[in-house]
């Protein structure tokens, strides 16, 4: 039977084995996306608050972000933090130098990460879309449907970091033009379209099964054995750690592995996600959302209005993105961060009112029905940042063993291939 499960292990590893050492590799940089990023430009997210000065008003910050990205720049959220260290984030709509922007729309498809309202995720700004949540464009990403001007999380463009005490302006920071897009394209194999991102999900597929059987290999038969398979032989020749490396590596690094396999495919499949809401009878939509009630007046609300209003109703949240309504019926979404929420992608959503500013509903998280938080769950756990810094550090050491893995298998195998050839070469010598 263990011929069996070898010969499955092997040639899954050898056909998936250079997409999962890149899906790992890209994995791992990824790991610590927000970290290097405000580690390496600390001037987009930080300021130093001047002793007794007084914030700007929100208008104020934005009227200079508008200022500098240009007449047609159009404004469609802003993210404020209770850090005073913070910048105030703000995001435009649609692409550099105004909305409607090929660039701007196709920039925002991809991005589901923490730094201001556009990158919150598709999902969070119009509510739960099920498999199309978590910042993914309507069928993937560049190159596709979802992907192009004004697909991805509504046509969002650049953003711009305000310094809330003068008014400075650092951008724009296009996303699409950054490193870690190309690092996110690649992992999600979007740089190839749809056909990529169907080859890293098969792979990803086959990623568990790989994991599964590698796992009745590595079963020892004998106490001996175990002990032998639980720790890395460091002086031994290099075969014999070649091969220790692959499998006591390999049986310590296999749940993790499984884990960010078996949650990837969430940006893979449809029916994946589908099966998500349909194992915890649930619906991917959610309650909803309140409407606004247009006024005499017509005038909306702006953005410090919103900003108060949300204070008052999620008194010490760590952060408010506020997102502007796309139609005259749509209510003003804020999204808040509480200090006891399980993980930085579990917010409250606030609805208001866009003339009146009156509050006109609040969904919590834990409100959420169980498949939204569910799905919701799976990017954090995905990343490791669902414990913090703990659970990435194991994220980032088990993708960069999982890169390893392939080469280390290879290895094993030619070495196999080569015993086989002297054992055939000896028959060979014995029968004449």
């Amino acid at each position: 039977m263990k011929i069996l499960f070898r010969n499955i292990h092997l040639y899954l590893s050898l056909v998936a084995g250079l997409i999962i050492a890149v899906v790992c590799f890209t994995g791992a940089v990824l790991v610590f996306e927000k970290e290097l990023e405000q580690g390496l430009h600390p001037e987009r997210y930080y300021v130093t608050p001047p002793a007794g000065a007084q914030r700007l008003s929100l208008e104020q910050l934005v009227a200079a972000a508008k200022a500098k990205a240009g007449p047609k720049a159009k404004v469609a959220g802003v993210k404020v933090y209770a850090d005073p260290t913070r910048t105030v984030e703000v995001s435009l709509a649609g692409g550099p130098g105004g909305p409607g922007s090929k660039e701007g729309g196709r920039e925002g498809s991809l991005r589901g990460g923490e730094d201001g309202p556009r990158r919150e995720g598709r999902a969070e700004q119009r509510g739960e879309r099920g498999s199309r949540s978590e910042g993914q464009g309507a069928k993937g990403g560049p190159g596709e449907k979802g992907g192009k001007g004004g697909g991805g999380e509504g046509g969002r463009g650049p953003q711009y970091f305000v310094n809330p005490y003068t008014g400075a302006v650092v951008g724009p920071y296009v996303y699409r033009d950054s490193f870690f897009f190309t690092m996110m394209a690649l992992h999600r194999g979007m740089v190839g379209g749809p056909a990529g991102k169907l080859v890293v999900g098969v792979s990803t597929l086959l990623f568990l099964f790989i994991i599964a059987t590698g796992l009745v290999l590595w079963w020892p038969a004998s106490n001996k054995i175990l002990k032998q398979r639980l720790s890395v032989k460091w002086d031994a020749s290099f075969k014999r750690l070649n091969h220790d490396l692959h499998i006591v590596l390999g049986f310590y690094s296999a749940l993790f592995l499984f884990v960010f396999a078996f949650t990837g495919l969430a940006w893979s499949f449809e029916w994946f996600n589908n099966g998500i809401f349909a194992v915890t009878g649930s619906d991917p939509k959610g309650p909803e959302a309140p409407k606004s009630e247009l006024l005499a007046s017509g005038r909306q609300l702006s953005f410090d209005q919103a900003y108060r209003v949300a204070q008052q109703q999620e008194p010490g949240a760590l952060s408010y993105a506020i997102s502007l309504p796309k139609d005259s019926a749509e209510a003003v979404r804020v999204l808040t961060t509480t200090a006891d929420a399980a993980y930085e992608g579990a917010t409250d959503e606030l609805y208001l009112d866009q003339y009146s500013g009156r509050p006109l509903g609040q969904l919590a998280f834990k409100d959420r029905n169980l498949g939204q938080r569910v799905r919701r769950t799976f990017k954090p756990v995905h990343t490791g940042a669902i414990f913090g810094t703990p659970s990435k550090v194991v994220a980032l050491v088990v993708c960069l063993l999982g890169v390893t893995f392939p080469i280390t298998g290879v290895i094993m195998w030619l070495n196999r291939l080569k015993k086989e050839k002297k054992k055939q070469r000896k028959l060979s010598y014995a029968t004449r």
